[in-house]
């Protein structure tokens, strides 16, 4: 039998807005998804630069597609579609996949924001979504690991305000009153862990000033009766083709096939929202 929920995990998920999972991914596995986030030319040829407000940038590449290189039946493997669902409560598609490439010395800060902020403009008219962050290296607060606010996913979908041209971020008097209320809690993972959290959670991280890298693998899904009602932005419902877990062994060094079947996106979405006062 594959990786399952405890009961309290999944309270923990409704509770804090979050929940870690250790060695979800064993070594093998998160060599080959660490390689193709290196090697893959797919992804290499769609590396953008998210700037923060303090003259950093992390790199990135988003796909919204789940397909048949090694990364694809990760996010279409049963631990992770099956964890999602329950922590859902429903069935789900794949909605977006990303990699955070934050290498040392200087790699981006991301401000406190919500995934909702983001992808409510999307379509999705409920918060019936979360993200996957999959540790491809060690993630600890010297290299700038995720940071929550536990239990800010209760406060609903909170007033975002644009930071600079690639980032929105939370109103910052609604940050300054969380945080005298809510712990402030820091994703430390190695290699293989994950942490799944609700897409209405408070998250940032800190710029890289470490000797460090802090590369990951962020995998969303929605639930599919919260289909996007806009079609526009590539995020519609696409049935999801679940495999079995020993699939991504099975496929090694798989890279994307050169047709885009993933869906690699040109440009970051940033919804148009207020510029910060």
């Amino acid at each position: 039998m594959g990786f399952q929920l405890s009961d309290a995990q999944s309270q923990a998920f409704d509770q804090d807005g979050y929940v870690t999972v250790k060695n979800l991914f064993d070594t093998e596995e998160i060599n080959l998804l660490r390689r193709a986030m290196e090697e893959d030319p797919a992804v290499r040829d769609h590396i953008l630069v998210r700037a923060d407000k303090h003259g950093g940038g992390t790199r990135i590449a988003l796909w919204n597609r789940a397909g048949n290189s090694v990364y694809g039946l990760a996010a279409r493997s049963a631990r992770m579609v099956d964890t999602a669902e329950a922590l859902l409560d429903g069935p789900v598609y794949h909605f977006q996949s990303k990699l955070t490439a934050k290498d040392a010395g200087g790699g981006g800060a991301w401000e406190w924001h919500q995934d909702y902020g983001y992808w409510y403009y999307n379509g999705c008219l409920y918060p019936r979504l979360l993200s996957c962050m999959i540790a491809l290296d060690r993630s600890d607060r010297d290299n700038g690991c995720l940071q929550f606010l536990k239990g800010s996913h209760l406060l609903g979908r909170a007033d975002h305000v644009k930071l600079t041209d690639e980032q929105n971020g939370i109103d910052p008097d609604v940050i300054t009153a969380a945080e005298q209320r809510l712990e402030n809690v820091h994703a430390e993972l190695d290699p293989g862990d994950a942490v799944f959290f609700h897409c209405n959670l408070f998250h940032r991280s800190d710029q890289n000033l470490s000797d460090t890298r802090r590369w990951t693998l962020i995998i969303c899904y929605n639930r599919t009766d919260n289909d996007t009602y806009k079609t526009g932005d590539d995020r519609a419902y696409v049935p999801l083709d679940k495999v079995d877990d020993g699939a991504i062994k099975a496929a090694g060094l798989r890279f994307a096939d050169g047709s885009n079947e993933e869906h690699f996106t040109a440009t970051p979405y940033v919804p148009e929202v207020a510029r910060e006062a």
